[in-house]
């Protein structure tokens, strides 16, 4: 069947993103699959219970538009239990169908036709075709390699009358970078006195190594008053598919932020809330988090540690960067494919969180697997 009409395409530079390509390319070749960003091990069986007794209770039907109320109370408290800053449950906190559904409606709620959004490269792959689908203009400042870290002084630069939003990502997919409270200080210095909107995504808040405390923006009353903060369950716990996640931002910004979310999703998942609502009191399996990823950093850096790939620093997350520049100087994606074909093991190349493709010989594998899982991929690396 073929529709005649001309169709103008929205996002004519865009294809199928490259975590379903090198997934399928896994899939195709029954490879090690370190490429997506998801466990290979279940969530906690109470939550799954709880998740169930929610829906025998028939609590099955449309959630309030902007979340079950005793969800929203819970993450109120525990925001401000964790980072001192308190928000109205009922103005300030919205409840999503994933991270990705809410950083699009962020977008789509404050950037308008010709607005310049700054986007701090590399980035996960959905900041950019938001801009772009809503009229925006993504201005791109690169990341200093091999440590990713932010010149400020280089990014106010880029600030004028157009600029609308800053976008930043801490703990920091694909780097495992985290920017530190002076990042904040500084960002909050050059944004004083401007009309600029921070969408800052947080989803990894409890991934984050070596006693660092996560510095969220909620943490800084004159950050947090213009910005929109995004946060994911599916990455807490374990549950990337039930595309669960919420958002906290100051009243009159949520209130243009529901105006746009309610005609994409209009409410999340409603027995999922409810359990939710109730695991969430269980502080431990938030709190612990970070201990038990770190002990799979460090474990998966163990198994690699004699290859021919080069560790490169993860403060969090769950993705390690490995360089493979003495292995080869193929072009990361020729090389990641044909590591997927030969060796087996599926890895993301990153030179496709920059638009303009930049190849430091860098590939991002995802360590939130079983042991089993990790020790069978590094057997496979250490061959390369």
């Amino acid at each position: 069947m073929n529709f005649s009409g001309a169709i103008k395409s929205k996002l004519p530079g865009v294809g199928t993103t490259i975590f379903s390509i090198m997934t399928a390319h896994a899939n195709e070749q029954k490879a090690i699959n370190l490429a997506q960003g998801f466990p290979d091990f279940n969530c906690n069986p109470d939550l799954v219970k709880l998740v169930n007794s929610a829906m025998k209770k028939g609590l099955n039907q449309y959630a309030p538009m902007p979340g079950v109320l005793s969800l929203r109370e819970k993450i109120a408290a525990k925001t401000e239990d964790l980072y001192g800053a308190i928000y109205n449950p009922e103005t300030e906190i919205t409840i999503t169908p994933g991270g990705t559904h809410a950083l699009y409606a962020a977008i789509s709620a404050i950037v308008g036709e010709g607005d310049e959004v700054i986007v701090l490269e590399p980035c996960y792959d959905s900041y950019i075709p938001a801009i772009e689908l809503n009229g925006g203009r993504p201005i791109f400042y690169e990341l200093k390699y091999p440590d990713f870290k932010v010149d400020w002084n280089e990014v106010k630069k880029l600030i004028n009358f157009k600029t609308r939003m800053v976008i930043i990502n801490t703990p920091h997919n694909p780097t495992g970078a985290v920017l530190e409270a002076d990042d904040m200080l500084q960002l909050q210095k050059i944004l004083d006195n401007t009309d600029v909107v921070v969408l800052s995504d947080e989803v990894y808040e409890h991934i984050i190594f070596d006693n660092v405390q996560h510095q969220s923006v909620a943490r800084f009353p004159k950050l947090a008053e213009r910005s929109i903060i995004v946060s994911s369950f599916g990455k807490t716990y374990h549950t990337t598919g039930w595309k669960m996640g919420y958002v906290l931002a100051p009243a009159d910004i949520t209130k243009e932020f529901r105006k746009v979310h309610q005609f994409i999703a209009f409410s999340a998942n409603t027995p999922i809330q409810h359990a939710l609502a109730e695991f969430i009191d269980q502080k431990q399996h938030y709190l612990e988090l970070s201990a038990f990823y770190q002990e799979k950093r460090d474990y998966f850096q163990k198994l690699v540690a004699g290859s021919n790939f080069k560790i490169l620093p993860c403060k969090g997350s769950y993705f390690q960067m490995l360089n493979y520049a003495k292995i080869t100087q193929e072009r990361d994606i020729d090389f990641a494919i044909r590591l997927t074909k030969e060796f087996k093991v599926a890895s993301i190349p990153t030179s496709v969180f920059y638009k303009m493709k930049t190849d430091n010989n860098v590939l991002r594998f995802c360590f939130a697997k079983s042991n089993e899982t990790l020790e069978k991929a590094a057997e496979k690396l250490m061959k390369v």
